[in-house]
């Protein structure tokens, strides 16, 4: 075992097939893929990258395998295979992310350029970094050290593949079936899910690089509280009750990451400006994964550097647009069409942006998928968490920030028609 030491988790012990598989480029890659993108222009300290989170959320994995697998009577052997199945599909969950940040997404080509084959249900739809981290597991050099570092354990890159996209390989549908249950839900959880240990790393590293402590919570009790359950003939993640109050916290901690962090004016508008920048130049990322390789934060920079694109060049001299008016509310919007057109007639140069999205992707899913249950063995109940803690259902709900941002020599004017009572 090798020792990684981290600011947020301490030391991080990782084996030698481990370490061969972080030697490879596609994973170094995530080095220079910045873990919150133009978030450090207003947080000077949120430089972290994907690469150091990847390490802690295959620690925080590690942690909840370990507490899940000792609720279910399966060998030695199997539980060392999907531990270290679960360690590696969390080391590499992250390794499509393209440059800077989620809005690089936009310039992705349609997924079936990717020849992802039975991976991928919709071929027409574009591309998601979820995609291209198949891809680099499946068709790049991962692909062969996977197979030659983990065949002790039994573990094959489509094992890792099946965690991170949520099925099982189609040439292998029984590979988490053990005693005639299946466990694939249970490690996809871990993966991703309502409390996976991607979240689980990243609020508190998030909130660590910030210097804000919106995003800590009470991870070691919560962790503590992990179990494994049965449902519908599969094993599905757990909660001890006991723990239930940590989760909460836990939804908490997201809410004012949310708000306080990932949402926050400076970020939105230099994504947007990055949007702006893409809508108007030919950048494209490529489908083949040697080219993808080379696309990182510091190649996009040099591409940003070099352009003589008004956009490049205003990301690049860091010339942002001022922030005019914010709202949290979408409702109030209408309120506000009157200033929009005073706006446009006074010759301002401006954009609303509205950032919003659905605190849990999985609240509304929660038919469709397997729930996180809450085990009460004092009574012998086991409930779904939705039906057991109220807060959790105001996840459902959209974190909503409308703004408008301008140019910042026409801020005087704007502000001071915003100030006009007629617009009331």
């Amino acid at each position: 075992m090798v020792a990684i030491f981290d600011p947020v988790h301490g030391t991080i012990e990782v084996n030698t097939a481990e370490i061969r598989i972080i030697d490879s480029r596609p994973f170094q890659r995530l080095r220079y893929i910045k873990q919150l993108g133009f978030a450090e222009l207003a947080f000077p300290g949120a430089s972290h990258s994907r690469y150091s989170h990847s390490l802690g959320a295959m620690h925080m994995a590690t942690r909840m395998i370990d507490r899940a697998l000792c609720a279910i009577d399966i060998s030695q052997q199997d539980k060392n295979r999907l531990r270290q199945t679960v360690r590696l599909a969390m080391l590499l969950h992250d390794l499509g992310h393209p440059p800077l940040s989620h809005v690089s997404e936009r310039v992705m080509p349609k997924v079936a350029e990717l020849n992802l084959g039975s991976w991928i249900d919709n071929i027409e739809r574009q591309a998601t970094h979820e995609d291209y981290t198949l891809k680099l597991i499946l068709h790049s050099e991962l692909y062969d050290l996977i197979k030659t570092q983990a065949k002790d354990t039994g573990v094959e890159p489509e094992h890792i593949a099946a965690l991170i996209c949520g099925h099982a390989p189609a040439n292998d549908k029984q590979a988490f079936v053990i005693n005639s249950y299946d466990l694939l839900p249970l490690l996809t959880q871990i993966v991703s899910s309502e409390m996976d240990a991607d979240r689980m790393d990243y609020l508190r590293r998030d909130a660590y690089a910030c210097g804000v402590s919106y995003g800590n919570f009470d991870h070691q009790w919560l962790v503590s509280n992990v179990t494994a359950a049965l449902y519908e003939g599969q094993y599905t993640l757990g909660l001890q009750h006991k723990g239930v109050w940590a989760f909460e916290n836990f939804l908490l901690a997201r809410l004012h990451m949310f708000l306080a962090i990932y949402y926050h004016h400076t970020t939105t508008c230099f994504e947007h400006m990055l949007g702006k920048f893409y809508e108007t130049s030919d950048y494209q990322l490529p489908a083949h994964c040697e080219e993808y390789l080379n696309h990182d934060d510091i190649q996009l920079w040099m591409t940003l550097r070099s352009s003589n694109n008004p956009w490049a060049e205003r990301i690049v001299q860091r010339r942002p647009y001022r922030l005019l008016v914010e709202t949290h509310d979408f409702n109030e919007e209408q309120k506000y069409m009157v200033l929009d057109e005073r706006l446009h007639h006074a010759n301002i140069d401006f954009f609303r942006l509205r950032s919003q999205g659905v605190l849990s992707k999985y609240f509304r899913q929660c038919e469709q998928t397997f729930p996180l249950l809450v085990i009460e063995p004092e009574v012998g109940r086991i409930s779904r968490i939705e039906e057991y803690t109220p807060l959790y259902r105001r996840f459902s709900d959209v974190v909503a920030v409308s703004r408008i941002f301008c140019l910042p020599e026409h801020i005087k004017q704007a502000r001071a028609i915003l100030g006009d009572p007629l617009l009331g």
